[in-house]
């Protein structure tokens, strides 16, 4: 079922994207502002909710939101979330404390509580949910309205990592016929794209051979930033 908290953005970002390519892949632009949105709020009263602060204690924040919050100029906010989050991994980590009484002995489970960390953050959580329900309703707009198809295929590009998510958000409620008709016009914007990309990275690789100077520079200018932006999205 279309969910219209999530309908409204996501057609904003397609038709901002349409209108101007330099927008890039609508499900970047997407997430960059669930991203901008989650740190708001952590930054602001979230913080100091209990249930908030219990979530982010267990899961803390990968580097690269940690340094999007420093940006935001709040230290006292990154501070306070800081003190209760280091104060009960240090509990969890002591060999004398609570998990000396699990299975395995204290080190087992203080390395295991690490690698938990390793692969947590509070704010990819609730923007990973956010975007995997956007994924999930472009592909039903797709599927319902044509006006949305035409949104689709005026897409200057999808990046790799959202086109793969997108295909697989379709395939969960799409038609098992209407998925490859979906994939085909996905795939289409995706491959253009790819294509003009290629050729400027191979352009932007020529101008340091002396076989070919002189030769027009083309669209080369910032083709590894665009490269590297298509391969990994935001």
């Amino acid at each position: 079922m279309l969910e219209r908290i999530y309908t409204i953005p996501i057609n904003e970002a397609f038709d901002a994207c349409a209108q101007d390519s330099a927008n890039g892949c609508p499900f970047c632009r997407l997430q960059s502002m669930l991203e901008q949105n989650e740190i708001e709020i952590i930054l602001g009263g979230a913080m100091m909710e209990p249930d908030v602060r219990i979530k982010t204690n267990a899961q803390g924040f990968c580097l690269r939101h940690y340094k999007a919050m420093l940006e935001k100029n709040n230290m006292l906010g990154v501070g306070l979330m800081l003190e209760s989050h280091l104060d009960e991994l240090r509990a969890q980590l002591e060999p004398g404390g609570i998990a000396v009484l699990a299975k395995g002995g204290p080190a087992p489970v203080a390395i295991e509580r690490l690698q938990r960390l390793d692969g947590s953050c509070y704010i990819c959580g609730r923007v990973n949910f956010s975007l995997g329900r956007m994924l999930s309703n472009a592909a039903m707009l797709w599927d319902t309205e044509k006006e949305f198809r035409d949104k689709t295929a005026a897409q200057p590009y999808f990046c790799l990592k959202h086109f793969r998510m997108w295909c697989e958000e379709a395939k969960k409620y799409m038609n098992k016929k209407r998925f490859p008709e979906f994939y085909d016009a996905v795939s289409k914007v995706v491959l253009a794209y790819f294509d003009s990309l290629r050729a400027d990275v191979s352009q932007f690789c020529r101008q340091f051979d002396y076989r070919y100077e002189g030769e027009p520079l083309g669209n080369t200018k910032d083709a590894v930033e665009r490269a590297i932006k298509f391969l990994r999205g935001v």
